[in-house]
Formats: structure tokens, C-alpha cells, sequence
């Protein structure tokens, strides 16, 4: 029998004992690959929460000025600067003045692009969008409501009869009571096509919206501010950080619970097997062959663990995540992080029973009954 077979075959000679460091560390591994299962799943919800819906952050001039927001309006080309900015999936103008409305001598009337809508974190609750460049507004629910208007009703703004298309709502104070329609129609309202009032930014998945904003600030900072929701940022990174840590800190304690059932396991096999070890060093075995085969077989027994435990982790996570409501991603990097667990306490717990062998005298180790 090759060297290499005995150390496979050896740990399983003492069934009962194998059984039980395979069923410790399989806890250890188990909880790695769930929790990291999980964790992952958690982090992919939260990207897709933070970058769904809503823009990220919005650019706008740099100076105060006597646009609806306060601020200078920009040279509408800047759309296509910060579209270009890496990190930036979508960027959308919106034109934003205040003009008499309906009833109202002065309320406010939000162009965009009826594709950028969604950027404004508005949903659609009656009728339809408006169409590009067409006489058709959607208004916020309040407006609706206290104005008594809905879906199919004319409402004159500036002088012009526009078609009321659908009705939303938003979780925007500033924006439950406005107006939608086309850019290009506002531009045509206000005489102004070469100006907007901000940019809507969405940047892609996986990208920290905050860098993204810092790097436009550091390429284009002289012309233009970012406005960007640091606080709710802030608070889903730390929130991010906090699973990872947790995940991290779990396997920090399978190394530790683990390395210590694996030493328990090896120093009580080492005891056993005192006589078989006298007998190796007799006929010519090395120190360093029998800490080779005791670290062997130690690494053995925990990579089996890592094993099954995967299989047993994906399996339960996959039929109690749903139960929770909970969707877990599985990555590479999770089984990479459990083997390589299982290595490093194979190893440590290998080492110190290891160490107890090859101090064995061959003539003590001979007598030992």
C-alpha cells in the first residue's frame, strides 16, 4: 500500500472517531456555506434595493440661481458628460419650472424624458405615461385629489391645453404635488432648450453610488454639485459590512471549535496508537514521515467535512432560505473560504498531536500497552 492510501484509509480504521470530528467540523462548514449563502443573497437584494426605483444621486449647477430648485440651470449637454463617467448605467435631464397650472398662478411642472421616469421614483397608479414631445401630463395623486381631476381631463398649462394621462404617486414630498410632462415640452413652455435643472444619475449594480458621485465631483466639480443621500448610503454600507463581518466572525469560530475537535480526535488517536507508532519508528520511519502522516490524516477527516458540509449547507439553505423569505446566491469565493478552512484546521489540528508522535521514544512507545 502506497503512503499515500494509508493516510486516506487510517483515519476511517477507527470509525466511531472519525464519525464524530467529521460530524463537528461539518457543523463548522455547514454554518459557512448557509450563512454565507444567505449573506450573499442579503447583499444582492440590497444592491438591487439601493439601485432600483429611484436615481442614486442628481447633478446640479453649481451656483444659486433662479431655477425651481434654487439653482443655476446647466447646458443640457451635460447629460451626455456624466453619461459617459464610468460607474454611470443611466443618466436622465429633468427640467424643472415653476409656471401657472391649471387653477394655480405659480406650481411646479417637471419635464423628463418618459423613459427617465423611473429615475424620478414615481409609479404609475391610473392611466399611462406620457408620450415624448406630446401636449399629456401625469400628476401626482395629492394634485389630483385636490384639484378633483383624473385620467381623461384637460388641464390648461401656460395657456395650453394639455391631456391628463395617468395619475402616481411617490414617496418625494417635493414631487406629490407636481405636474410630469415631456422635456422637450417644458423647454418649449419656458423658451429654453439649451438648459436643465438637474441630471438624474443611476450607476451600475455593484458600484458604490457614493464613489461614482465622487469621482464626477473630482472630473467636473468646478461646473456642477452632486446631491446624493450620503446618510442612506452610509447606513447600507455599514449594514453590508456588518453581514460580511458576521459572516467572517462565524468562520473565525469553526476554525477555533473545529481545531479544537480536530486535536482532541488526533492526540486521542496518537494515544492509541502509541504502540503502532513505536513499531514505525523501529523499522525506519522518519519524524518527519509520521508528522507527515498524522497532519495527513488530521487534513483528511476535515476535508471529507468540507465536503459533505457544502452539500449539506447548499441543500438546507436552498429548502429553508425560501421558508424565510430569503433568495441565498451561492459564489465560488463561499466554498473557496470553507475548504480552505477546513485546510488550515486540518493543519493546526494535526500539528500538536503530530508533535506528541514524533517525541515518542521507539523503546516507550514499544512498551506502551
Amino acid at each position: 500500500m502506497s503512503f499515500l492510501k494509508f493516510i486516506i484509509k487510517n483515519p476511517f480504521r477507527r470509525k466511531n472517531s472519525a464519525i464524530l470530528s467529521i460530524v463537528g467540523i461539518c457543523i463548522g462548514i455547514i454554518v459557512i456555506v448557509a450563512l454565507g449563502g444567505i449573506t450573499n443573497g442579503l447583499v444582492s437584494t440590497f444592491e438591487d434595493t439601493i439601485h432600483a426605483g429611484g436615481a442614486d444621486f442628481s447633478i446640479s449647477g453649481k451656483e444659486t440661481g433662479d431655477s425651481a430648485y434654487g439653482t443655476n440651470t446647466i447646458d443640457a449637454n451635460w447629460t451626455d458628460k456624466i453619461a459617459n463617467v464610468s460607474g454611470v448605467e443611466e443618466a436622465y435631464p429633468i427640467y424643472v419650472i415653476l409656471t401657472s397650472v391649471g387653477d394655480d398662478y405659480m406650481n411646479t411642472l417637471i419635464g423628463i424624458d418618459p423613459n427617465g421616469t423611473q429615475l424620478a421614483d414615481i409609479s404609475m397608479t391610473e392611466g399611462r405615461l406620457f408620450k415624448d414631445n406630446a401636449s399629456e401630463v401625469i400628476l401626482g395623486k395629492i394634485y389630483a385629489d385636490d384639484n378633483n381631476l383624473s385620467v381623461g381631463d384637460s388641464l390648461k398649462i401656460d395657456g395650453e391645453d394639455f391631456d391628463i394621462v395617468g395619475i402616481y404617486e411617490t414617496g418625494d414630498s417635493n414631487m406629490a404635488g407636481a405636474v410630469f410632462t415631456s422635456i422637450k415640452k417644458v423647454a418649449e413652455i419656458n423658451d429654453d432648450e439649451d438648459s436643465i435643472s438637474n441630471i438624474y444619475v443611476k450607476v451600475n449594480k455593484g458600484e458604490d453610488a457614493q464613489t461614482v458621485a465622487d469621482r464626477i465631483d473630482s472630473m467636473y466639480g468646478d461646473n456642477i454639485t452632486t446631491i446624493s443621500s450620503v446618510m442612506e448610503m452610509e447606513q447600507m454600507g455599514s449594514m453590508l459590512n456588518m453581514l460580511r463581518a458576521s459572516s467572517w466572525g462565524i468562520s473565525l469560530l469553526a476554525i477555533v471549535v473545529g481545531g479544537l475537535g480536530i486535536i482532541n480526535t488526533m492526540l486521542m488517536s496518537v494515544f492509541e496508537r502509541t504502540r503502532e507508532i513505536g513499531v514505525l519508528k523501529a523499522v525506519g520511519w522518519s519524524n518527519r514521515k509520521i508528522l507527515t502522516m498524522i497532519v495527513g490524516e488530521s487534513l483528511v477527516i476535515t476535508i471529507v467535512s468540507a465536503i459533505i458540509g457544502s452539500v449539506i449547507g447548499v441543500v438546507l439553505c436552498l429548502v429553508l432560505a425560501p421558508m424565510m423569505g430569503l433568495s441565498p446566491v451561492f459564489t465560488p469565493d463561499i466554498f473557496v473560504q470553507a475548504f480552505i478552512i477546513a485546510i488550515i484546521v486540518g493543519i493546526i489540528g494535526g500539528l500538536y498531536p503530530a508533535s506528541k508522535a514524533v517525541k515518542l521514544p521507539p523503546t516507550e512507545a514499544l512498551r506502551y500497552e
